[in-house]
Formats: C-alpha cells, structure tokens, sequence
C-alpha cells in the first residue's frame, strides 16, 4: 500500500506533504502511499517526532487530511497508541533524530510490504521489483520450501538482501536493518454449541461486519465470483444486501469440473441480483507460460505472485477497464474452516518426504529443509496461508489501481470458524449451508466434479513448458548453480511431460520450478 525511502539520522528531519509524498526537506526520505480511495494517509510530529501512517479506510468516517499536524509531545502519545490497532491494513512509519527509523505493520494485512538495504537508506515496496537492485542472491532455505510447496511466513523471502514485513513486526533501520516479530497472537478452540445457537445468523452477521469495516459498498466495486463455496458466500450475501449493484468476474477452468462452474455461477448470479458485466476469461486459452507471459517475457516479476499470474493479470487488466476500483474476493475461507491437526490428521503441504520423491530438488536444497521451520514468524491473528495467500493475489489487483478486499480474512471471521465445532467446519458445512439457505440447488451446494485449475496447469506444462526447460537446461540457471535443483533430475522429469506420463501429484509441483527459475534469472541479472 506504499514505497518508501527512509534515510535515519537527517540533518533535515522535518517532513511536508506535497500532494502525492511525504519527504524530508532533504528528500533523503519519501513515503509515498498507493492512490487509492480505499487508502488514507496521515503525519504528526511534535517537533521532535514524527509519525506517517498509510491505512486501509474505514466506513463512516471522512478520509483524513494527509497534511502534517502539529501536536503536543503528549497528544502525540495519544495518536501513536489510537493508530496501533486499527482494524484493517496499516503501515506506521516514525522517525525521530538521532534514532533508528520504525516502520511497523498492523494485523490486519491485505497487501505486503518488502524491505531492503543500502548503507545509509530503507527502501520499501508492495511491488518486490522495485527491490531488484537489492538482491544478493537466492536464499536457499526459502527456495527449498517453495521446492516442496512447504511455504512458511517470514521475513525471509527468496532473495538475499529482500526481506518481508510480516504482520505485527517491526523494522528498525539505522545502518543496518533489523526485523523484530510480535507476540504470538492468541486463538479460540471449538466450543459446544447452545441449544438454540443460530450458527448462519452468527455467520451472515460477522460477514457483514467484516465487510462492512470498509466504504466498499460502491459501483467500482466488483466482486470475484469463482461458483465455489467461498466467494459465492460472500458475493451473493452481498448482493442480497445491495440488489443489482455489483458485477462479477471469474477464470473459467477445464476438465470435468467446468461445465459445472458455469452452471454453478449462473444458478448463483440468478438467484441473487447482481449487475452486469459478468467477465469470464479462459483459462486455458491464456495459461501460465503462454506467449505474452510475463515471466516468459522476461520481466521481473514477484516470484510470490500466484503461478498463475498470466491468466489472473489479464483478468485484472479486463476488471479495471469496466472501471471498477475494488475487487472482493473469497480469499480465506479454506482456512477460516480448517479442521485441526487434532481433528483430522493428515499430510500437509510440502512434507520433507516430499524432497524425496521430486527427482529436480537438488542436494543444497534437502539438506537445508532440516531448517525450514526456523525464523518463521509467530502464530498471528489470522491464518499464515490466509496472509500468504493475500500476499500472492495483492501485486497483480494493485498494478491495475484495484484494491483487493476479502471478507473470511477478516479476524473476527477467523475468531468465529475457530469456535464452531467439528460439523460445521467438516467439508464447509457453514458455507453449504449458507447456500442452501438460499435455495440453491444441490449442483450448488452439492458439486459432483472436483473445480481447480489443475488441467490449465497440465495444459500449460505439457504445452509451454518443454522449450523453457529446454532452454533452463541449455543456458544454466540460478537454481542449478546453487544446488538448489539438480539439472539430471530436471531433465529427467522434463521428458515426462506428456499427456501419457504425466501424474498431477508429482509433475504439477514443476510449474513452480519454472516460476522460480524464471523470476531469479530476471531478478538477478
């Protein structure tokens, strides 16, 4: 939600607004806050101090002055503590002579924040490309969660010299940078219900308080709606609340499950009054890797953003010319249900074993995976795949001038899934129920076909990817000259690629080799 350039220790400390930044007389430091009118931003000082904050609005409140007030040392305690926990996506930035800078993010993250180092000055971005010149190489023990598909939230990233501001942590710059994590965040455990618990009218008020924290109930709002559980749950509540306001946008995918997608997603746009359009885009007729990729391009490209960047970016282009502004999405609503290791145990993503039975991971890359645990930030108050997640989908909505909103992220949504028990978190009964509350049919609350995007992966991988590892194979890579994938075994899974051989548990995790290989050669030229 902001760039900036922070240089501690000015001789000019004192910060004006000039109508698009915040800088120093010097302009040795600038804050520069994404132009947004979901976004306000704000600075006080007492002379002394200074504190810039960039955050998500809240509803029913006028956007605040951006201009820099002058406060009393005691006042500005006052607006130091106000700001601390504000209810949505928060930056607080503070600087004061002789001191290293701060620059701290609240809990409720929507968007990233990457830091990186020279001598004498912080520099930060939502978009990782700013920081290219930054990297010093790849971080192998990142690299290998990503290898396995074991991701873990920290303020590590895959490169050397980038680092990530998680929630709740601090950034502290005053010659060198250092990252302190908060307190782990306190969570809820399953509770009995009484006997005339009304568990949907609990869901359907939290919902609505969660969205409605935000003046998002405008006509440049546009709501993702895939015909799964969770972003049907939410736009449809929505436009039950607000009727014929809000269109709808999706990727169609393939195989089995996309006959039912399209028909889930009329049954739900018909049961509710949305407006229109409705944008549909292929998957398949635009993958991942396809011509006009942005990684097979050769751009540098966040190597966080999702692997199916291609198809979501063109959607994103296809959202901002309808002049939409803010797009809502189900993002969360996996984990806001999850069931416990307690409750159903089970493999979870990227198990070690997996190093294993993935021929391309090379030897530097298990041999650190007996760390990948280590420096991850604490427990937060919402789920670390939630965050990531939102993290992933956040650069391609921005670079469009779209803000993204998800509703199940929301921490008292989170607190609300945590306490329900068993039944109602086992295979999303609260959002089946939610629909069937509706009147949907049983292909909307009881889909027969599995709906993901595995076959546009196939599609891409079979068809696009053979000349990229052909030439990854060729002209050498990042990944092989660190040991982090081993070019025989590489090759080896490259033949495989085709339509007879190919097995979705195994040889779909190579997409993610391509996108690392892809980013690090481009980030790091």
């Amino acid at each position: 939600m902001l760039r900036l350039q922070l240089t501690p220790y000015s001789e000019h400390p004192t910060w004006h607004w000039s109508g698009a930044c915040y800088s120093t007389l010097d302009q040795r430091s600038t804050v520069i806050p994404f132009d947004h009118p979901m976004i306000e931003h704000l600075a006080a000082t007492d002379g002394y101090r200074t504190l810039i904050v960039v955050r998500e609005r809240v509803a029913d409140r006028p956007a605040c002055d951006p201009g820099v007030r002058a406060l009393t040392p005691a006042e500005y305690d006052q607006a130091r503590d106000a700001v601390t926990d504000w209810p949505t996506d928060v930056v607080l930035i503070e600087t004061e002579p002789g001191l290293p800078v701060r620059v701290t993010a609240g809990a409720a993250r929507t968007t990233p924040l990457y830091l990186a180092v020279d001598d004498t000055t912080l520099t930060g971005s939502w978009d990782m490309a700013d920081l290219r010149g930054h990297a010093t190489g790849i971080n192998p023990k990142e690299a290998a969660r990503l290898l396995i598909y074991r991701p873990r939230y920290s303020a590590e990233t895959l490169y050397q010299g980038v680092h990530r501001l998680t929630e709740r942590a601090t950034a502290h710059f005053g010659g060198s940078l250092w990252i302190t994590y908060p307190e782990p965040a306190l969570h809820r455990t399953p509770r009995e219900l009484a006997p005339d618990a009304d568990v949907l009218g609990a869901f359907i008020a939290t919902m609505d308080t969660a969205m409605d924290r935000r003046p998002w109930a405008h006509d440049t709002t546009l709501f993702h709606l895939t015909g799964g559980f969770d972003s049907g749950t939410v736009a449809t509540r929505a436009a039950e609340r607000h009727p014929d306001r809000f269109p709808t946008a999706t990727l169609l995918i393939d195989g089995p499950g996309r006959a039912q997608q399209i028909r889930r997603r009329a049954e739900m746009r018909s049961r509710v009054r949305f407006a229109n359009p409705d944008i549909t885009l292929d998957a398949m007729e635009h993958p991942p890797l396809a011509p006009g990729c942005r990684w097979v391009s050769g751009d540098v490209v966040n190597p966080y953003e999702d692997p199916l960047h291609h198809p979501f970016t063109l959607m994103a282009h296809a959202i901002a010319q309808t002049g939409a502004r803010t797009v809502v999405t189900g993002l969360g609503g996996d984990e806001m249900v999850a069931l416990t290791q307690e409750e159903e145990p089970h493999q979870g993503l990227g198990e070690m074993t997996d190093a294993l039975v993935l021929p391309w991971v090379g030897p530097r890359a298990r041999a650190v995976l007996e760390f990948a645990d280590d420096g991850i930030a604490p427990p937060a108050r919402v789920n670390s795949m939630t965050l990531l997640s939102l993290e992933s989908a956040a650069p391609t909505l921005l670079r469009e001038g779209l803000w993204p909103v998800h509703p199940f992220a929301d921490p008292d949504m989170v607190g609300l899934g945590e306490q329900l028990p068993f039944a109602w978190r086992e295979l999303k009964q609260l959002q089946r129920k939610r629909m069937a509350a509706l009147g949907m049919s049983d292909d909307v609350v009881h889909p027969a076909e599995r709906e993901s995007f595995a076959e546009v992966i196939q599609h891409a991988l079979i068809s696009h990817a053979p000349p990229l590892f052909a030439r990854m194979l060729a002209d050498g890579s990042p990944l092989f000259d660190d040991g982090l994938v081993d070019p025989d075994g590489l090759r080896a899974a490259a033949e495989r690629l085709t339509a007879e051989h190919y097995q979705e548990e195994r040889e779909s995790k190579l997409l993610e080799v391509l996108s690392l290989h892809l980013s690090a050669t481009a980030f790091l030229r």
